[in-house]
């Protein structure tokens, strides 16, 4: 792109060193031959050869391959950095908009212009006024590289009609693709004042371009989908956890309206404060406190229904991790978990949960539970959504596969892989859910 960029600054420097050095050497000899004839120019003289020198150098530096270069790549890296991050929340007119203006300067087109499938997003140049961004789509060339998805271009007069009773006339242009998933979205254009301009340097640039752009689209595209993915996820966690203990709850507020009415009111406060969090998490990342919170308000529920003397918790959090982001529902399906999967028929339940730090880049997340525990192979189940799941009547781990699952996933997401969840236990003598979340990796923020 770069040397296309400054083909003609190049040129005309290269004119005027050249003519730098022409006059400083007929100076110079000029100059050279009056000290012979014994007149004192000795000022003259050095500003001859400082003119010799600059001149020289200037077509060294001009014609030197290697410097060009390494200039011209600099340049090139420096505009299409500029140029993807302008395109980094996806193909829309304020990003077709600053693209537009980026390379307008640094190429020969009088006009640059990129579409969608259907309007005209940003345009700049000598035609921005027969076709402003959110116009329709003009030239049948367009609707064809968007049929067909390949680079078109013409050096022939492309006359076309800007609006009803009005047509303009495009000397050249090239028209290419931008792809993503091999489906074309849109295209990026060229128009040049002369045919002369649309050769085959330009012809490759716009492609080179058009591909760069594609390939930022695309990863747009996947970088939404991941997202719409956890989101989704995230959702169908909220849903399954919401139907399995809502009734109980009411039917536990209800009861108590009849034998004490100020802890029912207590209570339906909480479980109004428990379903407005419930819906809010739906963010990518929340810190450990507010996780942690949420956990409490839901045992709130549980010991109100079985007794706090059967659902005992202790919870040990680090000051050093409180505010350490972590995916919305990542703790309390671990503690729900053990209450519903791990309470015997007789004797308290308990359950220690502890956030701590792992050396410099890892947060690990423990619930450790004193239930009935599982065996090994059902314990391998746990986290693998595939594996065929036991009963309900099962110990621990029953029915639990999809969501402890989910839970791993979400974390390797957006914690990286070296995040991990595992799980240690023995039937009679409890179970330890262990999450490994590899902090230094994450590249989410607190919403």
């Amino acid at each position: 792109m770069a040397h296309l960029m400054n083909e003609r600054q190049r040129r005309g420097t290269l004119l005027i060193a050249a003519a730098t050095l022409v006059c400083a050497t007929a100076l110079l000899s000029h100059l050279l031959h009056m000290l012979i004839e014994g007149v004192a120019l000795l000022p003259s003289v050095v500003v001859g050869l400082i003119m010799l020198v600059f001149g020289g150098l200037m077509l060294y530096l001009l014609l030197s391959p290697d410097s060009l270069r390494s200039q011209y790549t600099e340049e090139t890296l420096s505009v299409a950095s500029a140029m993807l991050e302008d395109l980094r929340g996806g193909l829309d007119a304020e990003s077709a908009d600053a693209i537009c203006q980026r390379l307008y300067p640094e190429t020969r087109a009088s006009t640059i212009a990129i579409t969608d499938t259907e309007h005209i997003l940003g345009c700049v140049g000598d035609l921005f006024g027969d076709f402003p961004p959110g116009s329709k789509i003009h030239t049948l060339m367009t609707h064809y590289v968007l049929q067909h998805g390949i680079v078109q271009s013409f050096t022939r007069p492309l006359e076309v009609e800007v609006e009803a009773g009005r047509r303009r006339q495009i000397p050249a242009g090239i028209i290419a693709p931008l792809k993503v998933g091999g489906k074309t979205v849109g295209t990026l254009k060229f128009y040049f004042r002369s045919s002369r301009d649309a050769n085959r340097t330009q012809y490759a640039l716009v492609s080179g371009f058009a591909d760069l752009l594609s390939a930022q689209l695309s990863v747009h595209e996947l970088e939404l989908q991941e997202e719409l993915t956890a989101r989704a996820e995230l959702r169908a966690l909220q849903a399954q956890i919401n139907p399995h203990f809502l009734f109980n709850t009411l039917n536990t507020i209800a009861s108590f309206t009849r034998t004490d009415p100020t802890r029912a009111r207590e209570l339906l406060r909480e479980f109004s404060s428990f379903y407005r969090s419930t819906l809010d998490n739906s963010g990518s990342l929340i810190p450990v406190t507010r996780e942690i919170a949420q956990t409490k308000r839901y045992l709130v529920f549980e010991q109100a229904r079985f007794g706090e003397d059967r659902i005992q918790a202790t919870f040990d959090i680090d000051p050093a991790v409180q505010d350490t982001p972590v995916p919305a529902f990542t703790i309390q399906p671990l503690v729900e978990n053990a209450v519903r999967h791990a309470m015997g028929d007789e004797g308290a339940l308990h359950i220690a949960v502890s956030v701590r730090p792992a050396g410099e880049r890892s947060v690990i997340i423990e619930v450790a539970d004193d239930g009935v525990g599982m065996d090994e192979e059902t314990a391998a189940r746990l986290f693998d959504e595939r594996a065929p799941q036991p009963a309900m009547s099962a110990p621990q781990g029953g029915g639990a596969g999809v969501a402890m699952h989910n839970i791993s996933e979400r974390i390797k997401r957006f914690f990286g892989p070296r995040s991990q969840a595992s799980v240690r236990s023995h039937p009679g003598e409890g179970t330890t859910i262990t999450l490994t979340l590899d902090v230094v990796e994450s590249i989410f923020s607190v919403e």
